[in-house]
């Protein structure tokens, strides 16, 4: 049964997503830090509850429709990009390299892709259950 609270983050999402904005403008007002769904949903347990949601999964295709509209262009100029580095082992770099090779699209892209994605706590090394 779905919330208000997930009605209205819905609503709004929706809402924005009809406007077609680029992707890095819908992220940020919707999954971002400061998005509809932290001022909703501000208790991290409430946001991963929402996570579990068919609304978010609905959010979800959105942001991946609105990716799959800028077709390779560069994000807004409203928002800089950032790099990060991280550290991971050949194999893993090796096995990205050859997944973004068969699905045709850049490392990158399938990084961003997969880093958008909800991560499910019990696969976080180091962290206690709840």
């Amino acid at each position: 049964m779905m919330t208000g609270k997930q009605q209205e983050v819905y609503r709004i999402a929706h809402e924005l997503f009809r406007q077609d904005p680029d992707w890095v403008t819908f992220f940020r007002e919707v999954l971002g830090l400061e998005g509809v769904i932290h001022r909703a949903f501000p208790e991290m347990e409430q946001r991963l509850q929402f996570e579990g949601t068919r609304e978010y999964a609905e959010i979800q295709n959105m942001l991946t429709k609105l990716r799959e509209h800028a077709n390779g262009e560069e994000p807004s100029a409203q928002e800089p990009t950032r790099v990060i580095t991280i550290r991971l082992p050949r194999s893993l770099h090796e096995s990205l390299r050859a997944e973004a090779h068969e699905r045709q699209t850049s490392m990158n892209r399938l990084c961003i892709a997969k880093l958008l994605k909800p991560v499910d706590e019990s696969l976080i090394p180091g962290r206690s259950a709840s």
